[in-house]
């Protein structure tokens, strides 16, 4: 009988058959196999001992209980689907009655299915695997599992999710992915389907929330949500929590900009609860209560020293709304509309205000406050309140967050007495705010996504990730990779980030161009993040010296001819996933890039009079308006299912806010232009001696001898203190750091304590300056700043504070340097007795110093935005890519 017609049971049938169950034999053990991105246990060709999902015109039959969770229900619905879009055969899917055939589909949950309760107990399905677990599931093989089917595949669940996850997980190895419906991508039809012998799991989350949170929505979201659903609504927000879910996560702050989850739509939060996700509302949002709900329904001000009683009823109301619906609830209080709370407000008023919270909390639920999960968010000036000695209660989990550009502000003190509410992390890939705002495309590298949330990770802030993923698209490739490391960070390697990158182009695209996709979509990123799109103009990098501007254009350019090779030989079916995953952002940024820099070239021009002045500002117009027309062919793609989801502006900031409408950059014109055009006067990036190879040295140029971090002649270890490569981390080509991040500092580097060793061969002798590139990393601390030393030969190592003079705030002119402009550039004063060959040591103080690039001069630096590209090697080796060579 469908599942979508009955949900009732036989018991005199059930009975009999858990009767069956309990003469059968033991259950044989099964391997841990996770099957995450890469580990296959599903394929189109039989193997000994596999099971036919799929085969000969016939899928398998499904088989819950009806007494199963409706999420569960509702996730073996999308299976059935999945499999008839992967083979074009429809299995059946029934709950009163197990169907007839050899082979079947058994899914459940222990505790709350029958089906898998009677395995365990007949000793067919290990229970000890799944018991008191967390969101864990085994799908598994047993033989003769009830009487007249010969075998089943079991995906069961410890819990809810666990089972969702295990049906979800089977649907991604048949080949669906989790972006089908929001990226369009499409599914490799096969014939057959089958799932390898044994047992597959993925054991345990690290992180037991791992959500996103869509904000900063309008005009994007806002726009197409309308445009497609009527608004932010329950059926907007179904294909939401099916995507959460398939990417294994489980949490979502939803969108909050005039926007109100539970007030909006009655069947979101109902929904919510149905599929499995556990809600929660930003970090400034108490007890479920959106911020615009006090717009539409507040009376008086958003002050509790003058309005608690309303406030009090205004939360209490929110409480009895939420029922027992999985939340995470935020406490405390900032200003009204995410400001900070006025000066005169004080610790004892806010501690004053999470105990009366807590309070409507255990009355509203019925249980002791402690009994229902909460959080508090120390966001920007509420970590200063914690810093002064402000505290929550043991049970309230510490979210700790990063400075909105992507850098861990604070982390839990190591040794320290564990909290049972633990710590989590809130996190950023879009932000509305200064410097500037980033909320148009991505400009998120996985290698430094890896590495602050392996600093998380480490320091034991586990218990929630929520990462601003602004509208949701176009984040889809971090996204994946923030829910994928949360799973199992200890699965993914910082040198496996460009493997992974590869598995996922494979997933969305197939193995054949997996690897220049994948590389096409980490060199966009990297060349994005170097400074953020909405930061861009025609001063960014430098005509005058080392052909800065022309090369970085000329970059993106091969970038974009690479992607759009790739376009003409991939499946037309691809095309449409492949231009909103790959194609759009290389083109919109190529572009962008190449009009800024015909700006700078304009106006050069007409400072000199030269004649090609005003054909170059026409140019300049026809890349502004290219950028429209490619705005508009993402808007077409898909039968312009995607409309407005490109509205956001980008081109015309003039501080922090975001203008109303792109504005054309300002272009010279000239009416009587004689000049003929001559090359601009350039300092020359050095001639290449070879690319650097481990033990390499590296020759002064022009006055200047420029290393990337990771061509180190010796890497001196120390104990347990090591040297860790981080590919093609940062602005140029990659980057070094110590490991492991929670090693003790060096209190006295020197002798043989933990350092990097470069050759260097200088011209002259005399005074030098060194340069040292490193990543934006804060204190986290929150001690006295990190700190490294560097010295030339045997001279004493000098220490060297990152953080001197700079606080993660707007107005800091340090910190917001340091985010806009990606790099922190600290410099040491030296001598060198001698011209000659010479070794530079970069010591390990602190842990979390992350080194991307040195150079060492006799005098100040010609001017550039990304430094001197890396200067002759004295020993040759295979070349690197024009971004490794800046």
């Amino acid at each position: 009988m469908p599942i979508s017609h009955s949900h009732s049971t036989r018991p005199a049938l059930l009975a009999r058959w858990l009767c069956a169950l309990l003469l059968l034999a033991c259950a044989p053990s099964w391997a841990d196999t996770p099957s995450s991105l890469g580990d296959t246990y599903i394929s189109a060709k039989k193997s000994k001992g596999s099971f036919a999902l799929a085969a000969s015109g016939k899928a398998a039959p499904l088989y819950a209980s009806a007494s199963e969770w409706p999420g569960v229900l509702r996730a073996a619905k999308d299976l059935q689907v999945d499999i008839n879009r992967v083979t074009k055969l429809q299995p059946t899917l029934t709950t009163d009655q197990a169907p007839k055939g050899k082979e079947v589909v058994l899914i459940g949950t222990l505790g709350k299915s029958p089906l898998i309760d009677g395995l365990v107990k007949a000793g067919k399905l290990n229970g000890a695997a799944l018991a008191g677990k967390w969101e864990a599931f085994v799908v598994q093989t047993i033989e003769k599992p009830m009487p007249g089917i010969d075998r089943a595949l079991v995906i069961a669940g410890s819990d809810k999710r666990g089972t969702i996850y295990g049906i979800y997980d089977v649907s991604q190895q048949m080949g669906v992915s989790p972006w089908y419906w929001w990226a369009d991508v499409p599914t490799k039809e096969q014939k057959a389907l089958y799932v390898a012998a044994g047992g597959h799991s993925q054991g345990e989350p690290a992180v037991k929330y791992r959500g996103i949170f869509i904000n900063d929505e309008a005009p994007a979201l806002q726009n197409w949500s309308k445009e497609k659903f009527g608004g932010v609504n329950s059926k907007m927000y179904a294909h939401m929590f099916e995507l959460i879910l398939r990417l294994k996560g489980n949490y979502l702050w939803p969108a909050m900009w005039g926007n109100a989850f539970n007030d909006d739509d009655k069947q979101n939060p109902v929904l919510a609860d149905e599929y499995g996700i556990v809600m929660g509302t930003s970090h400034h949002e108490p007890l479920t209560r959106a911020h615009d709900e006090w717009r539409r329904y507040g009376k008086g001000p958003w002050n509790y020293q003058t309005n608690a009683g309303t406030l009090q009823e205004f939360w209490r109301g929110g409480m009895q709304r939420m029922g027992t619906r999985e939340n995470i609830l935020s406490i405390g209080m900032r200003g009204d509309g995410d400001e900070p709370m006025s000066e005169e407000n004080n610790i004892a008023l806010l501690e004053r205000i999470v105990a009366d919270q807590r309070k409507i909390i255990a009355e509203t639920t019925g249980k002791p406050a402690e009994q229902t999960p909460q959080l508090w968010a120390l966001y920007k000036e509420v970590q200063d309140y914690y810093d002064r000695g402000m505290r929550v209660p043991d049970d309230v989990t510490l979210l700790l967050c990063d400075d909105n550009w992507g850098n861990l502000r604070k982390l839990p003190k190591l040794g320290e007495k564990p909290r049972s509410g633990g710590y989590g992390i809130y996190y950023h890939f879009d932000y509305v705010g200064g410097p500037r705002n980033y909320k148009w495309l991505n400009t998120n590298p996985l290698p430094r996504i890896w590495e602050q949330m392996h600093l998380a990770h480490e320091y034991g802030a586990n218990q929630i990730w929520i990462v601003n993923v602004g509208d949701l698209k176009p984040m889809e490739l971090p996204i994946s990779f923030f829910l994928d490391y949360a799973w199992n960070p200890n699965r993914i390697k910082a040198t496996d980030v460009a493997a992974y990158t590869q598995r996922w182009a494979a997933q969305q695209f197939g193995p054949s161009h997996a690897a220049d996709i994948a590389d096409i979509l980490a060199k966009y990123a990297k060349y994005n993040a170097r400074r953020k799109p909405e930061l861009l103009d025609q001063n960014t990098y430098s005509l005058a010296n080392f052909r800065e501007f022309e090369t970085v254009v000329a970059d993106y350019n091969q970038l974009l001819t690479r992607a759009e090779a790739i376009n003409q030989k991939i499946p037309a079916a691809s095309r449409d996933a492949y231009y909103e995953l790959v194609l759009h952002p290389v083109q919109a940024c190529a572009n962008l890039n190449e009009l800024y820099y015909t700006v700078a070239l304009n106006r050069e021009a007409a400072q000199k009079g030269l004649s090609n002045t005003n054909a170059l500002a026409e140019k300049a117009k026809a890349l502004y308006a290219k950028d429209g027309e490619i705005t508009r062919r993402y808007h077409a793609v898909a039968g312009g299912k995607w409309n407005h989801m490109m509205d956001q502006t980008h081109i015309g900031y003039t501080y922090w806010q975001q203008p109303e409408a792109n504005k054309m950059p300002e272009v010279k014109t000239l009416a009587n232009a004689t000049s003929q055009p001559t090359p601009t006067a350039s300092v020359a990036a050095p001639k290449a001696g070879g690319a650097a190879a481990a033990g390499a040295g590296f020759q002064e140029s022009n006055g200047y001898v420029s290393i990337e971090a990771e061509h180190y002649t010796k890497a001196v270890t120390t104990g347990p203190v090591t040297w860790q490569h981080l590919p093609d981390f940062g602005r140029t080509l990659g980057a070094v750091t110590s490991f492991p991040v929670t090693a003790a500092p060096q209190a006295t580097p020197g002798g043989q304590s933990p350092h990097l060793e470069y050759t260097i061969t200088m011209q002259q002798a005399g005074p030098v300056t060194v340069r040292a590139y490193l990543a934006p990393t804060l204190d986290f601390t929150n001690d006295q700043g990190l700190r490294y030393a560097v010295s030339i030969d045997d001279e004493t190592p000098q220490i060297i504070n990152l953080h001197t003079g700079l606080k993660p705030d707007n107005g800091n002119r340090p910190w917001e340097q340091a985010v806009a402009e990606s790099i922190l550039i600290k410099t040491s004063q030296h001598n060198l007795a001698t011209a000659g060959t010479h070794t530079l040591k970069f010591w390990r103080v602190d842990p979390g110093v992350v080194l991307e690039k040195l150079v060492v001069s006799h005098g100040e630096l010609p001017a550039s935005y990304l430094g001197p590209p890396e200067s002759p090697a004295t020993v040759s080796g295979s070349a690197k890519g024009s971004v490794g060579r800046r």
